[in-house]
Order: C-alpha cells, then sequence, then structure tokens
C-alpha cells in the first residue's frame, strides 16, 4: 500500500504542486459545466491554379478553425484555452503552435505541437475533452494540416513559395527509420508502405484465406472507402472504384509493396486543413450554439506497441487494437454492431481488416464515414482530424452512436473515440489507458538475430518493386530452428523463391526454406 507520502508525489517522485485556488474552481463546476461537447468543425482543401498561390499550413489551420467558429455560431475562438496542433511534415516551422495563438489572439494555457502519429488527432480529442471535464478550460481547439501537394510542386519545378521561411535550425520529427534495427533499414523494410505487408500476410494467413481471398476482400473493402470519398465534398479524389480497379496493377496503379498497389495506400499528397472546437455544454449554451450542433464525446481509449516493429510476438493480430476496441465497445454495450457510424483507420487494408474482426463485424460493413487515406486523402498524421469533421456531421444528421478508430505508425498507437447525439449518463472518464490489457495478452517475443544459417520458417513476406514495375527484392520474416527471428532477402534473380511466394493459391506463410549468408553479410532465403 502506498503511504501518504507517496501519493502526494508524481510517478517520478516530484512532489505535486496543489492549486488549491483551480481545485476549489473546479469543485464548484455544476453538472453542464463538466459535461464536454464538440461544437464546431471546419475543413479547408485548397487547389492553387498556380503553384506559389497554394496556402501554407499556418493559412489552412487559421482558416480551418474559423470555419469551425462559424460553423458553431458562436465567438469562441477569443477564448481558446486549450490548443492542439497536429505534427505536419510538409513544411516546417520553429513553434507552429505559438504562431498560430499568435494569428488567433489567443494564448492558451495549454499550446501543444505533437509528435508523429495517425492516431494523434483522436487523442487531443478525447485529451481536451476531459480537460474540458475536469474543469481546467471552457473552449478548446484541435486542428491540423498538410500542404504537401504545393511543396512538392514547387521542389520539382524550382519555384519559391512566399511562405513563412522554412526553418531549416529545427530537428526533423523522428520516422519509421530512426527507430528500427539496421538490417531492416538496409533491406528497405522501414517505411509504412513497405512493413504492413507484414501484417497482411500474416494476418490473412491466419484467418485461413487464399492470397487471392485476402486480395479480393482487400479491393471490395476500398471499394468502399472510394463510395465515401465520392461523396465527400472535401475528399482529394471524388469517384468510386471498383474492387478490381484497386487490386490490378496497371502504370496509373503500379505496385509497389506486395501486395500493395498504389490505389491501395495513403495518398498523402494533398493541401487539406482540418478543426474541431469543444466547449463544456454550459459554455456552449450560454454562447448560443444551436442544440442540434451538439455531439458529445463519451470516452475512448488508448494502447501501444514498441516502436521496432521487430519486438512484438506475432503479425497476425495487435494486442494494443485489440485491447482499446474492446474497451469503446463496452461504452456500445459490449455489441460493435452498436456503432451505426464508423471511422476505420485506412492507410493499408490489413489495419481496418483486423479492427472489423475485433469488432466483430461482417464483411459487409462500411468502414468509414470519410473516403479513406487512399480517395480522401492523407494529410499525413492529420487524417483523423477530418474523419472527426465527417463524424461530427454525420451525428448531426441522425446517427446514435459513432466510432473514430486511429492509428500511427506501423500498427503501433491506437487511440479510439466514442461519440453521441445523446448526452452521455455519467461523467467523462479520465483514466483511459488499456495498455495493462494489451501487455497481458502479449505473448514471448522471439529473440532477433542478424546471422543465422539453416532451415528458415516464414512468419512473413513482401515483395519490393522499383517504379518502373520491375522486383527490386524479396523480403522474409523467418523463425530459424530455435525458434529465433530475422530477415532475409530474396534476390530478384531467384525467381523460383519468388514465384514461391507470389502464389495466389497458396500462402507461403508457414513454408521452409535454406538461410545463408550473402556476400554483403545479409541473410538471404530460398525455397526448399
Amino acid at each position: 500500500m502506498r503511504s501518504a507520502a507517496q501519493r502526494a508525489t508524481k510517478g517520478d517522485g516530484v512532489p505535486k504542486i496543489r492549486n488549491v485556488k483551480q481545485e476549489e474552481m473546479t469543485n464548484s463546476l455544476t453538472p453542464e459545466e463538466r459535461i464536454p461537447v464538440i461544437v464546431g468543425i471546419g475543413e479547408i482543401v485548397d487547389r492553387p491554379k498556380e503553384i506559389t498561390e497554394g496556402l501554407e499550413p499556418l493559412d489552412l489551420l487559421e482558416q480551418a478553425l474559423r470555419r469551425a467558429e462559424t460553423d458553431a455560431g458562436a465567438r469562441l475562438l477569443g477564448e481558446v484555452q486549450s490548443l492542439d496542433v497536429v505534427n505536419f511534415l510538409s513544411w516546417r516551422y520553429r513553434d507552429p503552435e505559438k504562431l498560430l495563438a499568435q494569428r488567433l489572439g489567443v494564448s492558451p494555457a495549454h499550446c501543444y505541437y505533437g509528435p508523429v502519429g495517425g492516431e494523434s488527432p483522436i487523442r487531443y480529442i478525447h485529451e481536451a475533452a476531459k480537460r474540458i471535464a475536469r474543469g481546467e478550460c471552457t473552449v478548446a481547439a484541435v486542428c491540423g494540416a498538410e500542404a504537401q501537394s504545393t511543396a512538392t510542386k514547387a521542389e520539382r519545378a524550382g519555384a519559391k513559395l512566399p511562405w513563412t521561411p522554412f526553418a531549416h535550425d529545427v530537428e526533423e520529427p523522428k520516422r519509421g527509420a530512426a527507430f528500427q534495427k539496421p538490417l531492416a533499414v538496409k533491406l528497405g523494410v522501414f517505411r509504412p508502405v513497405t512493413v504492413y505487408p507484414f501484417y497482411e500476410a500474416a494476418s490473412s494467413a491466419h484467418w485461413g484465406q487464399t492470397p487471392r481471398e485476402a486480395m479480393a476482400e482487400s479491393g471490395t473493402l476500398w471499394s468502399r472507402y472510394s463510395e465515401a470519398a465520392a461523396q465527400n465534398p472535401n475528399a482529394w479524389l471524388k469517384r468510386r472504384y471498383a474492387p478490381e480497379e484497386i487490386t490490378t496493377p496497371t502504370a496509373d496503379n503500379r505496385l509497389i509493396a506486395w501486395p500493395y498497389n498504389k490505389l491501395m495506400v495513403a495518398n498523402p499528397s494533398v493541401n487539406m486543413g482540418g478543426a474541431l472546437l469543444l466547449t463544456s455544454l454550459a459554455k456552449a449554451r450560454a454562447a448560443g450554439v444551436a442544440e442540434d450542433k451538439l455531439v458529445y464525446p463519451l470516452g475512448g481509449a488508448s494502447a501501444e506497441e514498441p516502436r521496432d516493429y521487430l519486438l512484438r510476438d506475432q503479425f497476425y493480430e495487435s494486442h494494443p487494437q485489440n485491447a482499446v476496441l474492446g474497451s469503446v465497445m463496452d461504452l456500445a454495450g459490449g455489441d460493435g454492431k452498436k456503432f451505426d457510424a464508423i471511422e476505420l483507420y485506412s492507410c493499408f487494408p490489413c489495419v481496418p481488416k483486423m479492427a472489423r474482426r475485433t469488432l466483430g463485424l461482417s464483411d459487409d460493413v462500411q468502414p468509414t464515414v470519410t473516403g479513406g487515406l487512399t480517395f480522401f486523402g492523407a494529410p499525413l498524421n492529420t487524417y483523423m482530424t477530418h474523419a472527426a469533421c465527417a463524424m461530427v456531421r454525420r451525428v448531426r444528421d441522425g446517427a446514435s452512436l459513432g466510432l473514430l478508430y486511429g492509428q500511427g505508425g506501423f500498427v503501433t498507437k491506437h487511440h479510439a473515440l466514442v461519440v453521441s447525439k445523446a448526452p452521455p449518463r455519467e461523467a467523462l472518464a479520465q483514466e483511459t489507458s488499456v495498455q495493462g490489457e494489451a501487455d497481458r495478452n502479449k505473448r514471448a517475443v522471439p529473440e532477433f538475430v542478424t546471422e543465422a544459417s539453416g532451415k528458415g520458417k516464414v512468419e512473413s513476406f513482401t515483395v519490393l518493386y522499383g517504379r518502373g514495375g520491375e522486383v527490386e527484392h524479396g523480403v522474409v520474416m523467418l523463425r530459424t530452428e530455435d525458434d529465433r527471428r530475422t530477415l532475409a532477402r530474396i534476390p530478384a534473380s531467384d525467381s523460383a523463391t519468388l514465384t514461391h511466394l507470389l502464389n495466389m493459391d497458396r500462402t507461403p506463410v508457414g513454408s521452409i526454406g535454406e538461410i545463408t549468408i550473402a556476400a554483403d553479410g545479409v541473410p538471404e532465403w530460398r525455397v526448399a
């Protein structure tokens, strides 16, 4: 049992500083002052006729927030006390959250620019709601933006953009390669498009699917995302794609990393901004926000995997994903079918395919209210900001219970939030991590080795392709005879092993071959 002294310290042993005035103010709040509610949403899509006319991320952030204020129908931006800005990669600023606050003319007590992570918009919305429930603020804003399309075109054309000067002295955010083993980097399996295939192959084999059946499921699922994008005025690609269009490689839909074609992966080359405004119910009503605008966060959950994906026990399911989705299902009476509006994060097909099985949803589920990261567009970390805006619209239009599930990294970071048109029956929970549940279900992680020989069993695999559709090489994740894990290359010249891997009617997962060490010290594998 912890002592009184221990209970009066933070987890790092540093004594807590009690803010008596804040505690007295919080304790005096009325119930309506403790109920967080989403009141405004704003989105902007920028398609400039001339490259130099393109809006920079700060412009997109500001305009999205001002549109959210207009949507709320109340003057709220001047009272923002909590501001979260989703990490963006298309331009670099020093302290962008402070620059944005200056543009808005506010000095929020909580002013935060976060790290890379596709789940972060949902986390920020959830944390803002919890902040309101604690009485720490009455108006909160969450926003994100990217201008990657304009930035890329300007770089290719050698055009100088009239934007805030690029902050070259600010360190680039850490991404995939920074957290991975040298062998993974050397073999090219350190980017999302080359790592998610490991989950795709392992999970479909675990479910008893042939690669052909798995591909058909991906095509049908992605076609549903495109249907939603076709009806979303803010989408980058506004047309429905048939399943076979998505799964068939062509010059315009080239293979990138087996089994993913271009139309099966996230599309970051967009210019978009999105924002949400939250207040307490009392503040919303005092400000004159219409009742039919109000959408209530009911609760959510979060959990993570190790950043180094090779430190995971297996690749056919995600324990944090299962724990997070299981927790939010409890808010729906333990039944995933109670959600009548759903957004399942869609950077690659394996993520929503795993999620819908955990939720107990059939294969004809409509997995999105937004359109997905391929078709709506993937403004990198901030797609779920737009998904939250789309969900608010859907709930305002009549959906009773909505699920927003965001994911970041390589099936690494998971956060889900449940929203409703009806007010909550109980206070918003403050403890929302389900990390303990995720960790309890984790099995032994095999030791990773870079030098291996003898027999190797395929745990998962992918094949990497060049821009012209040519095979660069294959990569297999293997279990050695003593059950350790390694990665191995299949040279482009080994047509027999590549044919074995790419057989559409029989999974190669579980097959056994011979491991050797190449002249450059990299393990190679060939089918027995």
